[in-house]
C-alpha cells in the first residue's frame, strides 16, 4: 500500500512538473515571440489627440465630447494624491520591474481554480500598457502582449515618467479619462486642488468606475474610498489623525454643468459605442488613429436640436433621439444633463404598453383593435391599480384603451398573455428584466431599473418595419491610421412580430396621434403613430417621454431628472410637442405599408355595444349600426351577428273616420317603415320607438313595407271603396274604431 502510494505521489508530481514545464515554455515561446512588439511613445504621453468623428455625408462632426485630454503633471498633484493610487494599485511599484510575481502566481491559481481570466494581478505599468496599447479582451495572447510591453517600458522609462501617464490616462467614468479631467467634471476644479478624502475617492472607483460610481452608488464609493485611506495608513502615507478626518467628510461633488452638454453630445455618444466595439478607451481610439463614420444627418440633427429648444423644461435634463427604422440607424441625438443620458435606466411608464403588452396579445391573437375590454375597479392582490384620472369608463375597445392609454384593460391584456410571455417578447426587442420585475406593473412600466431612449426608440422601430428588429446603432465604420475598415455595422434583424399585428399596433397608436394623449401630433400632415408615456411618485411627474413614428422614422424624446427631482411635465406636452416640431416640415410621400394578411370585414355595432362581442355584421343590418373594422387573416371573427336576421311581424291597427285614415302601429327603432298610397310614397318612420299614430288621406289601396333598412321584406297591405264606407278588411268593426272616438 505503501508503495502504490509513493508511486502514485511520485507520478502527479512528474505530471505537475511536465505541466509547469510545458506552461513555462508556452509562455517563455510567446514572449520571445512578442518581444518585436514596438512601445509607441506618442500613446503614452500624448495630452491632445482628438478622435475624428464624421457624419452621414462624411464631414467632421463639429461638436464637443468629453475627447478633452486635459493633462496635468505629477509634480504639480499632491504628494498623497498619486500616493493614493499606489496603496490601493500597487503598493510595490516603486520596487518591482514592472510585474509583482506573487500577485501574478496567486492570480494564476484563482483563475485555473475558476476557469476563468477573473484575476489581473496588474501593476500600475501594466495597467498604462493596457490602457495606451492593447483592447481589453481577457484572454491569454493580449496578457502576454502587455507583459512584454511593460518589460520594455520599464526599462526604457522611469517610475515617475510612467506613474504621471498613467495617472493621465485612465477611465474614471463618465467618460472622464485622466484625474485633471475627472476632478473637473466631478469638483468643478484641478487635481492640483484635490484634498486627501477626493484622491482616496478617485483612487479607489477606477476599479469599477460604474460600481463605485459617486453619483449612482455612493454608499459604495464611500466604503471603497475609506477602504483606499485605511491602505494608506497602513502603508505609512497618512497618519491616523488624517484617516479619520478623510472618513468622515462627505463626497461633496461639485458636477461641472458645463460638461453637460458634450456630455450628450451625438459624437459623445458615437465615441462611446467605439470603445465598446473597438474593446479600448478613448484615448486609445484617439491615439491609434481610427476614423468614426457615423449615421448623423445635418438636416435631421439640426431639425431634433431645433424641435428641443421650442420648448422650456424648467432646467430639467431632456434628450431627443431620431432612429433611421429602415437601416436600424440614429440619425440625430442630443441630450443636456450634468449625468450621461444613454447610461442612466429609468422607468418607461405607459411608453412600455405597446412593446409588452398590446402587441404581444395581438400576435398571440388574444385581441384585435375592436376587442371590448372592461375597464373596472380592479384589485390583484395587494396591487390596486388606478387609472390616471382616477375614472372608470366601463367597455372600451383596445384600440381605444391604448389611444388613451387608459391604464386597467392594459393590466388585463397583460394577464392574457401572461407575464412571463410577454417579458420575452420585450426581451427580444433589448429590455432587460429585473429577476424581481414580475408583477401586473409591468403593464404601466414599473420596471425595477427601466431602460433608456435608445433602447425605447430602437424597440419601437419594430412596428414600421413589420416585425424586423434590430438595436439601432449611431457607427456606419471604423477605419484604422491607414484608412482600412476594421468594422461595418451589419445590423442582423430578428422577426420579433408578425407582420399583421404590427400593422394593427400602428392603426391603434394612429389613433393615439389622432384622438389620443397624444393628439397634439394631430396637425402634422404626415402618417404617423404616437405613444406618450409620464412615470409618477406620488402626485409628482419623475418622467414624460413620447415616442412617435412614421413609416421610415422613429423620433422619441424623454424629460425628466437624473437625480429624481419632480418635474412638472407630462408625456402628452412638451415632449409631443417637439415631435410635433421635428415631423412638422416631413413630405408627406409615405403610407405604413398594410401587410396581405390584414383584412377588411364588417361588424355589428349594436352587437359590439350591447353584448360587447365583435360579430360580423348580418346582410339585413342597417348601415348605421355596422362599421369596417382591420383584422389579422388568422383571427378575424367568425361568428355572425343574429340581431337583424329575422323582422318581426308588426301589428297595424287601420281605421276610418270622416274620409281620412289612422294607422295605429308599434315602431321598432331599427325598422324602416313606408307607406304609400297604391305608388305614391306618403311617409316614412325610421329611427323612432314606441307607439305611433298616422293620419293619412287614402284615395286607393293603403299599402306598408316595412323591415330593416336594406331589406323592406315585410308587407301589409290595405284596401278601400272610393268612397271609402266599404273595405276588403273588417275595419268597421267597433273594437277597432274605439281609439279613435
Amino acid at each position: 500500500m505503501k508503495k502504490f502510494v509513493k508511486i502514485t505521489f511520485i507520478s502527479v508530481l512528474v505530471i505537475a512538473f511536465i505541466a509547469l514545464l510545458s506552461v513555462l515554455i508556452f509562455v517563455g515561446s510567446n514572449l520571445i515571440k512578442y518581444s518585436n512588439l514596438q512601445l509607441d511613445e506618442n500613446k503614452l504621453i500624448s495630452p491632445s489627440t482628438n478622435v475624428q468623428i464624421y457624419d452621414n455625408a462624411n464631414r467632421l462632426i463639429n461638436e464637443e465630447n468629453t475627447q478633452t485630454n486635459k493633462y496635468i503633471k505629477l509634480s504639480n498633484l499632491q504628494d498623497y494624491t498619486h500616493k493614493a493610487f499606489i496603496s490601493i494599485e500597487d503598493k510595490t511599484f516603486f520596487e518591482h520591474n514592472g510585474l509583482n510575481y506573487k500577485r501574478i502566481l496567486k492570480a494564476s491559481l484563482s483563475n485555473i481554480l475558476s476557469r476563468s481570466l477573473k484575476e489581473g494581478a496588474s501593476t500600475i505599468s501594466q495597467q498604462l500598457i493596457k490602457n495606451t496599447h492593447l483592447s481589453s479582451e481577457k484572454t491569454f495572447e493580449r496578457k502576454l502582449k502587455e507583459i512584454a510591453l511593460t518589460l520594455k517600458l520599464e526599462k526604457k522609462y522611469t517610475k515617475n515618467e510612467i506613474l504621471e501617464w498613467y495617472l493621465n490616462a485612465i477611465y474614471y467614468g463618465n467618460n472622464c479619462y485622466g484625474i485633471e479631467e475627472a476632478t473637473n467634471y466631478y469638483f468643478s476644479k484641478s487635481a492640483s486642488k484635490l484634498t486627501l478624502s477626493e484622491s482616496a475617492m478617485l483612487a479607489g472607483m477606477i476599479k469599477s468606475p460604474s460600481s463605485f460610481s459617486p453619483i449612482i452608488n455612493e454608499d459604495a464609493c464611500l466604503k471603497r474610498r475609506n477602504l483606499v485611506l485605511d491602505e494608506m495608513k497602513k502603508d505609512g502615507f497618512i497618519t491616523e489623525e488624517e484617516n479619520e478626518r478623510a472618513k468622515s467628510s462627505a463626497l461633496n461633488l461639485n458636477l461641472q454643468q458645463e460638461n453637460s452638454n458634450r456630455l450628450n453630445s451625438y459624437s459623445e455618444a458615437a465615441l462611446n459605442e467605439a470603445c465598446d466595439i473597438l474593446g479600448m478607451p478613448a484615448k486609445s481610439i484617439a491615439i491609434s488613429g481610427y476614423k468614426i463614420h457615423t449615421y448623423q444627418n445635418a438636416e435631421k440633427q439640426r431639425r431634433l436640436e431645433q424641435a428641443l429648444k421650442s420648448e422650456d423644461f424648467n432646467s430639467a435634463d431632456y434628450a431627443g433621439i431620431v432612429l433611421d427604422s429602415k437601416k436600424h440607424a440614429v440619425t440625430g441625438y442630443i441630450g443636456n444633463s450634468a449625468y450621461k443620458i444613454l447610461d442612466a435606466k429609468r422607468q418607461p411608464g405607459s411608453i412600455i404598453k405597446p412593446l409588452l403588452v398590446y402587441a404581444p396579445a395581438l400576435n398571440e391573437d388574444l385581441i384585435s383593435p375592436s376587442t371590448q375590454l372592461i375597464d373596472e375597479p380592479l384589485v390583484l392582490n395587494d396591487y390596486t391599480p388606478k387609472n390616471v384620472d382616477g375614472k372608470y369608463r366601463g367597455y372600451v375597445s383596445a384600440k381605444e384603451a391604448l389611444g388613451k392609454s387608459i391604464n386597467i384593460p392594459a393590466i388585463k391584456v397583460l394577464s392574457y398573455v401572461g407575464i412571463d410571455r410577454a417579458k420575452v417578447y420585450a426581451t427580444e426587442l433589448g429590455f432587460n428584466f429585473d429577476e424581481t420585475d414580475t408583477s401586473y406593473a409591468l403593464a404601466l412600466g414599473g420596471m425595477t431599473y427601466g431602460e433608456n431612449i435608445l433602447t425605447l426608440a430602437s424597440a419601437y422601430s419594430v412596428f414600421p418595419n413589420l416585425g424586423k428588429y434590430a438595436p439601432a446603432k449611431f457607427i456606419e465604420y471604423i477605419t484604422d491610421s491607414n484608412g482600412k475598415i476594421v468594422y461595418k455595422h451589419k445590423p442582423e434583424e430578428k422577426q420579433v412580430f408578425r407582420e399583421d399585428a404590427c400593422f394593427l399596433l400602428t392603426t391603434m397608436l394612429e389613433e393615439s396621434a389622432e384622438n389620443g394623449t397624444a393628439k397634439a401630433l394631430k396637425s402634422v400632415s404626415i402618417p404617423l403613430a404616437s405613444k406618450t408615456g409620464t412615470v409618477g411618485k406620488g402626485k409628482e411627474n419623475l418622467d414624460a417621454y413620447n415616442i412617435t413614428y412614421s413609416p421610415s422614422e422613429v423620433c422619441g424624446v424623454w424629460v425628466g431628472n437624473l437625480d429624481n427631482t419632480p418635474i412638472n411635465i407630462a408625456g402628452g406636452n412638451e415632449p409631443t410637442r417637439c415631435v410635433r416640431e421635428y415631423f412638422e416640415n416631413c413630405e408627406p410621400n409615405e403610407v405604413f405599408t398594410m401587410p396581405e394578411s390584414i383584412i377588411e370585414r364588417e361588424i355589428d355595432l349594436l352587437c359590439l355595444k350591447e353584448e360587447h362581442l365583435v360579430k360580423l355584421a348580418s346582410t339585413n343590418i342597417p348601415k348605421k349600426y355596422k362599421t369596417k373594422a382591420l383584422f389579422s387573416r388568422f383571427n378575424e371573427p367568425r361568428e355572425v351577428s343574429n340581431l337583424f336576421n329575422e323582422v318581426k311581424n308588426c301589428q297595424f291597427d287601420v281605421a276610418e273616420k270622416d274620409g281620412k285614415v289612422f294607422i295605429k302601429f308599434y315602431a321598432d327603432k331599427f325598422c324602416v317603415y313606408e307607406f304609400y298610397d297604391d305608388n305614391k310614397k306618403l311617409c316614412v318612420v325610421h329611427n323612432y320607438e314606441g307607439e305611433k299614430l298616422l293620419e293619412e288621406q287614402i284615395n286607393g289601396k293603403l299599402i306598408i313595407k316595412y323591415g330593416y333598412e336594406n331589406n323592406l321584406a315585410n308587407q301589409a297591405i290595405f284596401e278601400f271603396t272610393k268612397n271609402k264606407s266599404e273595405k276588403k278588411e273588417d275595419l268597421k268593426s267597433s273594437k277597432k274604431q274605439k281609439w279613435f272616438v
